[in-house]
């Protein structure tokens, strides 16, 4: 046994380092335990996480109003642990959403538009001609609508969010352990985080926060009901010339009618080889990986080719100027619930909880869902939060 602690994260992801974060400034003895990224991700032998990345989208407005709701607390964060860590990860370059035209069945737009309404969030309706108008490097279907938010809206960089909020967390006082666990058991005297280098942690109290990876075998008392999906993501390097052609495009959200088309895109960013890029995502089928060693073979690689050439094929049709120098991809893992929210709640140990379960949509959220595993911690409960989901964790 190495050290006793009131608190545990495990897992040092986006929604367990905002966890460690919260616990650590309201109490003390809180550890985080998440390595840090590899440095050779194809021959790395220990566990992988989502974030290793430039860029995900960040807005409000979503066709749900607690996915919105979670956006919404966490954006408004953001400038504080910005400035508690001393590292920037947020850009405001504005969201746009779009969608087939309100009126018709899809009612995509309408849900967003109505969700943002409810917040009292300041948007912009643009119709077919406003939208060529105001983004003439994009080429929407005809009878399209969009919904623009440019303010507290935009990008952020999720790897600087996540060493932000551990920096955070440790400035606040919290023990951050670089080592990933193998095993949580509970024990008479306390619950003992097992990890890969043979060390036992003890907390009063732990919260499962691994992403993907809380699927994995002896780390809750009954496994988790929650689907591990494969994604790739394709990259498109672009000039200098070009990203100052596209120096007003702002982070996008494209949802088509039966929904294979629907895509998600950054704009220009700039990645730490110094290139720039833009990057889509958007699978048009399910991969499942359902075990551990299916999901560390899968981010050891670069991701599907037939998904490549689907995203390939929407980007040159929606970004018809588009001449990039180069294309890649990238491997990552989407991780859905049964209800489609983050599962925040104990299991049948009251000492053992669970934060996991992004749905494919958590990353511009991670800080107010991590406020809530914390919440669950100290408090036994979540407690009326506004949200119309109780974040209940489903088991098998």
């Amino acid at each position: 046994m190495i050290g006793n602690y009131k608190y545990i994260v495990v897992g040092r992801g986006l929604m367990g380092a905002a966890a460690a974060r919260h616990l650590a400034r309201r109490v003390d003895g809180v550890a985080v335990i998440g390595p840090d990224e590899p440095t050779d991700r194809k021959h790395h032998t220990g566990v992988f996480g989502s974030h290793y990345d430039e860029g995900r989208i960040t807005r409000t407005i979503d066709p749900d109003r607690d996915w919105a709701l979670l956006a919404h607390r966490s954006i408004a964060r953001y400038h504080e642990i910005e400035r508690e860590s001393g590292i920037g990860f947020y850009t405001p370059a504005g969201c746009l959403v779009v969608g087939p035209e309100r009126g018709g069945v899809d009612d995509y737009v309408a849900r967003t538009v109505a969700a943002a309404a409810s917040l009292d969030i300041e948007t912009s309706i643009l119709s077919d001609d406003r939208l060529r108008e105001r983004f003439p490097f994009f080429a929407f279907p005809s009878a399209s609508e969009g919904v623009h938010e440019a303010t507290a809206a935009g990008h952020v960089s999720p790897r600087n969010l996540v060493k932000a909020q551990s920096l955070a967390a440790e400035r606040a006082g919290a023990t951050v352990i670089t080592d990933f666990a193998v095993s949580i058991r509970d024990t008479a005297d306390g619950v003992c985080v097992e990890t890969s280098d043979g060390a036992c942690y003890r907390g009063e109290k732990v919260l499962l926060a691994a992403g993907g990876f809380s699927i994995a075998e002896n780390l809750l008392p009954r496994p988790i009901d929650m689907k591990v999906h494969a994604r790739t993501v394709a990259f498109y390097e672009i000039s200098e010339a070009a990203a100052e052609a596209f120096g007003e495009m702002p982070a996008l959200i494209a949802h088509d009618g039966d929904g294979r088309d629907s895509i998600y895109m950054l704009p220009p960013i700039r990645y730490p080889d110094g290139r720039l890029y833009l990057k889509i995502g958007g699978d048009p089928d399910d991969m499942v990986l359902g075990s551990e060693p299916e999901l560390r073979s899968w981010f050891k690689g670069d991701g599907r080719e037939s998904v490549q050439a689907h995203l390939t094929r929407i980007i040159s049709r929606l970004v018809p100027s588009l001449e990039p120098i180069s294309t890649s991809t990238a491997s990552c893992v989407v991780s859905h619930t049964p209800s489609g929210y983050p599962m925040i709640g104990f299991t049948s140990s009251p000492r053992i909880a669970v934060l996991t379960g992004g749905c494919g949509t958590a990353a511009k959220s991670s800080d107010e869902i991590g406020r809530l595993g914390a919440e669950l911690l100290i408090e036994g409960e979540i407690g009326d939060q506004g949200y119309a989901t109780d974040f209940r964790p489903h088991f098998r």
